[in-house]
């Protein structure tokens, strides 16, 4: 195994490209061109909800780290959960065998979710949490047919998901994934063929979606959804009443409801779980991300009694046969159960509250900006749409210049900040992003304005 510098390829050759191929020799990062992307800075430590540089510089932390570290960096509650648990058992196979983390945390969760949500199936990450959910939706109606309790449920093979959603990049969450908005339109050709629709949010669109469900629900075996936000896909809200809608309709035609709540889950929209704003009960939730407050991976498919009972036979291939290597990580339950503990000890619902307050009193400024779309708030969730954005790395680097850690994408700017946030700290996010904002939609005016073979300056 190489540990020097490949050799670089002609298509790599600029001065650029070289010194971030010698700075990066063997990492692959995600969701960026290497070849053309700035040289990401080398984060050293973190501290409540801050970022440190190697280079000695500080940055207030405006993402969570993808919306995870909800109690901030280094909480010591969780710091002693991991340390005490390492020390007993950092891991063990969950096939053949159990741990008390993994039971304390499934039956902590069957409490804090509502309805008959009961059963838990622990994975690593958000995206195989939605494989495992659309894997028993599927299987739940093969095995109904198979015991002759809906002989009609065996046509039940596809999966109908929403525009603008996002459900993970593995090979079977990128064929629910919106083909056109989303990162995976490559893989089109490549992908099994699913149902793609608009969210109810008008009449003419809840007409169509009755339509589509009229002629081809009997195919359906699950309806895919982000309760309340489209998270990666543009962090596009819609109102409780959709949920309740589809709650309706998947009865109706019996198909089974999946919330995605990997991004909402454990606070972000104000409430525990963005559900509980509809008070509707999927049959399946996927939860991940905030679960462990950012410290380790672990993600949970959460089923309905009756979704599991469907399960149970004398036949073995009646049972769920997936498993992942380090399903259930005592490590990362023991953090996952400390993080529950600060949900019970700590007041983070009404630090929810009071970042919603903020966000909206001090993001509204940002509405009077030339090239604004939107600006709009759930929780602590604070976004400010553009109606274009051709700079997100020149941005993100306008950012750590105020000393921020701001991560724009696709054409919008937002923040989910650390629950554990002060005023000071947020109103830093707030300010740095608004004159960032200000100076670059001010310049694209000016640009626009001047003559040919003028500029301006900022």
């Amino acid at each position: 195994m190489s540990t020097s510098a490949p050799a670089l390829s002609q298509a790599s050759g600029t001065p650029a490209a070289q010194a971030r191929a010698c700075a990066l020799p063997n990492l692959w990062l995600p969701y960026c061109q290497m070849q053309t992307a700035p040289l990401p800075p080398t984060v050293s430590h973190t501290q409540g909800t801050s970022l440190f540089l190697a280079d000695g510089q500080e940055l207030t932390d405006g993402v969570a780290s993808w919306w995870t570290a909800c109690h901030g960096y280094n909480h010591p509650h969780l710091q002693q959960a991991l340390l005490a648990q390492a020390g007993r058992m950092p891991h063990v196979m969950f096939g053949g065998l159990v741990h008390e983390p993994a039971r304390t945390l499934a039956a902590r969760l069957a409490d804090l979710l509502p309805g008959e949500l009961e059963r838990v199936f622990f994975t690593d990450s958000g995206s195989v949490a939605m494989e495992v959910a659309a894997k028993i939706a599927l299987q739940y109606h093969m095995n109904k047919a198979r015991t002759g309790h809906d002989p009609q449920a065996n046509q039940r093979r596809r999966l109908l998901s929403f525009r603008g959603g996002y459900h993970g990049d593995t090979m079977g969450m990128m064929a629910v994934c919106d083909p056109e908005e989303g990162m995976h339109a490559l893989f089109g050709p490549a992908l099994p063929s699913q149902i793609l629709a608009d969210l109810p949010t008008s009449p003419e669109k809840l007409v169509a979606l009755e339509s589509l469900l009229s002629t081809q629900g009997h195919e359906i075996a699950a309806m895919l959804v982000e309760p309340l936000v489209q998270g990666a896909g543009g962090m596009v809200f819609h109102p409780p009443e959709v949920l309740q809608t589809l709650r309706r309709l998947c009865d109706r035609h019996g198909i089974l409801l999946v919330f995605d709540e990997i991004f909402t889950g454990f606070g972000r929209t104000g409430t525990l779980f963005a559900c509980q704003q509809a008070d509707v009960v999927p049959d399946i939730i996927a939860l991940s991300k905030a679960l462990t407050g950012g410290m380790l991976p672990l993600a949970a498919t959460v089923a309905r009694r009756e979704i599991f009972d469907a399960f149970l036979s004398e036949a073995p291939e009646a049972a769920l046969m997936h498993g992942p290597t380090f399903m259930a990580n005592p490590l990362a339950c023991a953090v996952a159960n400390a993080s529950l503990d600060l949900f019970a000890r700590e007041p983070r619902l009404e630090q929810v509250a009071a970042i919603s307050e903020q966000l909206r009193e001090e993001l509204a400024p940002c509405r009077t900006l030339p090239g604004v779309r939107d600006v709009r708030v759930m929780g602590a969730i604070g976004v400010v749409e553009l109606e274009k954005l051709d700079n997100a790395p020149e941005l993100g680097r306008r950012f750590m210049q105020e000393g921020v850690w701001i991560r724009p994408f696709r054409n919008i700017v937002y923040l989910t900040p650390a629950f554990t946030i002060t005023p000071e700290q947020l109103r830093k996010l707030t300010a740095g992003l608004y004159r960032v904002l200000k100076a670059e939609l001010t310049q694209q005016v000016r640009s626009k304005q001047s003559p040919p073979g003028k500029t301006h300056s900022a």
